[in-house]
């Protein structure tokens, strides 16, 4: 009994100190550094299995929908990871089957399925797996509560804007965040007047947009208040008590 624990320990130390030991690796060796351990052989069955999962991709997305070719929600981004993963291993070790593979792309297939065919009967369970859209900017004024809880700073928001040619927020009836991360946009059709949409530090700029004489907009949100002076108190909406002079299109 004893030598047999004796024996145990020799060679589990044996191990350990050969798993331990540091690997000889010389800089020169250009077969090492372009072919890794593999045989030469291997380069054909590589050529064999890219086919194969290059084609297991493109039945896997196709069975899922064409709304895999477009903006992805978050679900569908999950599922897409997923079969990168499992094809990606298989690829390139040849101790790797190409069996697991199929498997794993037939559960993410399946339960993708399932779920867009659950999202169309059922809207609450469409909410929770998807997500609702979200109402960034109503009525000219940015729905600061919306932004917090899409974790979307006021910054971004008017870098959307300014990307679309929009010089104030006022213009905005709606601003949509779509599930798929995507910005939809509802303008007003009169003229209106709001918070430049321009950055701060471009000073120049902004002194050259033309003024509503009389109106101010909240630094924070855009909600405007009529004052022939510049607002000492707190705006109604957010709180923020920063005015600045509202400008007009």
């Amino acid at each position: 009994m004893q030598l047999a624990q004796f024996v145990g320990v020799k060679n589990g130390q044996t191990q350990l100190n050969k798993f331990m030991e540091p690997e000889k690796i010389n800089i020169t060796d250009w077969m090492r550094i372009l072919m890794g351990e593999v045989p030469p052989i291997f380069l054909v069955e590589v050529i064999f299995r890219i086919v194969f999962l290059y084609l297991l991709l493109l039945v896997s997305m196709r069975l899922m929908g064409n709304r895999m070719g477009a903006q992805l929600t978050r679900n569908e981004m999950i599922a897409l990871v997923s079969l990168a993963a499992s094809v990606g291993v298989s690829l390139l070790d040849a101790s790797r089957g190409l069996l697991p593979p199929v498997i794993i792309a037939s559960i993410v297939i399946i339960f993708q399925r399932w779920i867009a065919a659950r999202s169309v009967k059922d809207k609450e369970f469409e909410s929770v797996v998807l997500d609702d859209i979200s109402i960034l900017v109503k009525d000219g004024y940015l729905k600061l509560d919306s932004m917090e809880h899409t974790r979307i700073t006021r910054e971004a928001i008017l870098a959307k804007l300014r990307s679309e040619g929009i010089d104030n927020v006022g213009k905005m009836q709606r601003v949509y965040l779509e599930t798929n991360g995507n910005f939809t946009y509802k303008r007003f059709k009169d003229e209106r007047v709001g918070l430049s949409t321009l950055p701060d530090s471009d000073t120049d700029f902004k002194a050259e947009q033309r003024k509503a004489p009389g109106q101010f907009a909240c630094a924070s949100c855009g909600n405007i208040l009529k004052s022939q002076q510049k607002p000492v108190s707190k705006c109604l909406l957010c709180g923020h008590q920063e005015w600045e002079e509202a400008i007009i299109s």
